[in-house]
């Protein structure tokens, strides 16, 4: 018997063009969501808010996303990791003296990153105080450990000879088959992890007492208390996916950085975003506060009704956001590649977490208006905060030129600018038609 099926226009065209496959797949972030979710329940049970237990928290995020990596995507078989499963184990006397190598290679990589943070007092004051103290802890356990995974991914490894191995050779005086891009690459790589593992680790603690301080009876006490309280929530989802993606940079997850941005415009627009370079924060440069107040001030009065919408949409900013990061799984991490991501957001554009910010702070900020009254403080705020939108774009720019060395991303490339409703957009607003390879926002 025949059976007749009618097919939407929509489904025709998704069959015609289907999207790329992407790097990681959901339920990794749904695995994570569980764990972390757990952990705040406990967390507000038992009235656990300290900086410990907000580090338990991000573990508990973290494991069960390892647990999906491995055991559900099976993410160790792809190709991509570097390892070969189809043969015996490489004999430890072809592998002990690259092996060594490579852990000379890698402790002084990391012994330079802790005299960078010896050196920059800036990393003793403040929240970053526990971040280094966590990474005092750690050091000892990552020490001992690195000695036995060296020693076993090097006999797995198809190409073993990576970065630290060249770093480790150039240490021990073994220079003839050094390959100077690798080296670099090495070293850019961990200036990532290096700067970023420790801002993360020093924000999840502040974030972790906000959404635990909130008592049941305030959340639910008015529409702008429960904004609140879930844009809180939602950021601590944030940082703690984000710090479980720049620890888990491990080959056999088939989650560590096939390169680090190499364009000196892609670091400058990263690193003016975040402390201690940042133009954004108070008396900065690119201070769009001045004379400024919170959405809630300007609102004060409105119907309930209105303040919970109001309220609603910055939950759905927020939650975009959140959920670009959520996305990665154990991938995220800032200027580096670690596999092309196509589903979450990203099928509807290349940077909903750039997009999705600057709308949030155009709409809690107010720019355009000024407690003083003062015309010259609502011009001045709306064109730095245009600024500040200006550099994400140029973000955005850069990290597209790094990744576009991936054919893998110039097929996501072209696939969104011929089916996602961003790119789209702008094609259709600045009246161009999109074609292959053609960089238009989104």
């Amino acid at each position: 018997m025949n059976v007749h099926r009618d097919i939407t226009p929509s489904a025709k065209a998704a069959n015609a063009d289907p999207r790329p496959p992407s790097a990681v797949s959901s339920g990794v972030g749904f695995a994570g969501l569980f764990g972390l979710f757990a952990a705040i329940a406990v967390g507000r049970m038992t009235g656990a808010n300290g900086p410990v237990s907000s580090m338990l928290a991000v573990v508990a995020c973290g494991l069960p996303m390892v647990l999906w990596t491995v055991f559900v995507d099976k993410a160790w078989k792809n190709e991509t990791t570097g390892l070969d499963w189809g043969r015996p184990l490489t004999p430890h006397d072809e592998t002990r003296d690259i092996s060594i190598a490579k852990l000379a290679g890698l402790w002084a990589t990391w012994a330079i990153i802790a005299a960078i943070y010896c050196i920059a007092r800036y990393y003793w004051d403040g929240q970053y105080l526990f971040a280094m103290r966590m990474l005092a802890w750690s050091a000892p356990v990552l020490f001992v450990v690195s000695i036995p995974y060296i020693f076993w991914i090097d006999r797995r490894l198809k190409e073993p000879k990576d970065g630290a191995y060249m770093f480790g050779a150039w240490l021990t005086g073994e220079r003839a088959d050094i390959d100077p891009e690798k080296l670099v690459e090495h070293f850019r790589s961990w200036a990532v992890k290096g700067f970023f593992t420790a801002f993360m680790i020093s924000i999840v603690p502040g974030n972790w007492f906000e959404v635990l301080s909130w008592s049941n009876a305030q959340i639910t006490s008015d529409p702008v208390a429960m904004s609140r309280f879930l844009i809180g929530l939602l950021f601590l989802v944030d940082v703690a996916f984000a710090t479980v993606g720049y620890v888990l940079t491990l080959r056999p997850l088939d989650a560590h950085i096939r390169s680090a941005n190499p364009y000196a415009q892609g670091w400058v627009a990263a690193l003016i975003c975040y402390p201690p370079f940042i133009l954004m924060g108070p008396g900065g440069p690119l201070d769009y506060g001045q004379n400024t107040a919170d959405w809630t001030w300007w609102l004060e009065g409105w119907p309930a009704v209105a303040l919970g919408l109001y309220g609603a949409v910055l939950v759905i900013l927020t939650g975009i956001y959140s959920w670009a990061t959520v996305a990665f799984g154990i991938r995220f991490s800032n200027l580096t590649h670690r596999g092309i991501l196509t589903h979450g957001p990203y099928r509807w554009t290349r940077h909903p977490a750039y997009i999705a910010k600057n709308i949030f702070w155009w709409l809690t900020t107010l720019p355009f208006i000024a407690t003083s009254g003062n015309p010259v403080d609502m011009i001045r705020n709306t064109v730095i905060l245009g600024l500040v939108s200006g550099v994400y774009y140029w973000r955005a720019k850069t990290e597209e030129r790094h990744l576009m060395a991936d054919p893998a991303y110039r097929d996501y490339f072209d696939w969104m600018e011929r089916n996602a409703p961003i790119p789209r957009f702008f094609a259709w607003l600045t009246g161009r038609e999109a074609k292959a390879g053609q960089m238009i926002p989104g």
